[in-house]
């Protein structure tokens, strides 16, 4: 046996082709993984600064659109806000309107209330005074007709001398509703004033008035008596008699104070507080 049988040969193994193709080949392969990995590796940090850019375009588009909706939102919210007011001045009107109409009905109804009234005491003051002409004519028993209506023309003395005197002292002065003097009268004013100059206190209303005395006939007046229009207690016009079928009395406002016969307004009754 050889003295160098044992010992191991330091000499490298010799490596076939094959193998070191092998090698390249993974080698090849590892490094263009390594450079596929490291391109895509750059395209990918690459990506958000390319993102980065385009942003702001991005954001300036949906800000426009952003504030372009906003426009018609607020747009449509006034539109809203303005029909809504319109819908409540309609409303309103249209209530105001309905209220209108009922006042207006109610005070043509208190308008017609009014002149059926006043159209009745019309007719109850012309009843009343075909009653005072019926009064007035007495039938004589041959069946003729004669008026007794008084025309005394007897002179009046004290009280009632002041009385007519006073009454007469008025005349031309205006009628006023409420009023007893100086400068103006209504009916039953002047009559209160007049007598009031004797110390006689009267009622102050016609329909007072015309019970405050002793009834009398209209055939047997004397000066001074207290003339009235109506039934006796509900009388709507008093006068003073002075004598000669003539009266004084406030008959209204378009006449004032006035002396006027009897025909003029021939009276219902008469009272004496004399």
């Amino acid at each position: 046996m050889s003295h160098t049988a044992h010992i191991r040969s330091h000499r490298k193994p010799r490596r076939s082709a094959s193998t070191l193709a092998m090698r390249a080949g993974v080698a090849g392969g590892v490094l263009s993984t390594l450079a596929v990995a490291g391109a895509s590796g750059s395209a990918n940090a690459a990506e958000p600064v390319t993102q980065t850019l385009e942003l702001p375009t991005l954001t300036a588009d949906l800000a426009a659109q952003a504030a372009k909706s906003a426009d018609a939102t607020q747009q449509a919210a006034a539109n809203y806000q303005l029909q809504a007011e319109r819908d409540a001045a309609a409303a309103k009107a249209a209530k105001q309107a309905k209220a209108d109409l009922a006042e207006a009905k109610q005070k043509a109804a208190e308008a017609k209330k009014k002149a059926e009234e006043a159209a009745r005491k019309d007719a109850a003051a012309r009843a009343s005074r075909n009653a005072a002409r019926t009064t007035l004519s007495t039938t004589s028993d041959s069946g003729g007709t004669s008026t007794s209506t008084s025309t005394s023309t007897s002179t009046a003395t004290g009280s009632a001398a002041a009385v007519i005197s006073f009454v007469k002292a008025q005349i031309g002065k205006a009628y006023v509703s409420g009023a007893t003097g100086p400068t103006a009268y209504d009916c039953s004013g002047l009559v209160q004033t007049a007598f009031k100059q004797v110390g006689i206190s009267l009622p102050r209303v016609s329909q007072d008035q015309s019970t405050a005395g002793t009834q009398v006939s209209l055939s047997n007046l004397q000066p001074g008596d207290i003339l009235y229009w109506g039934p006796a207690g509900s009388a709507y016009h008093v006068a003073v008699y002075v004598g000669d079928g003539m009266f004084v009395g406030a008959q209204n406002p378009s006449s004032g104070v006035g002396e006027h016969p009897l025909s003029y307004d021939p009276p219902t009754g008469a009272v004496r507080v004399l």
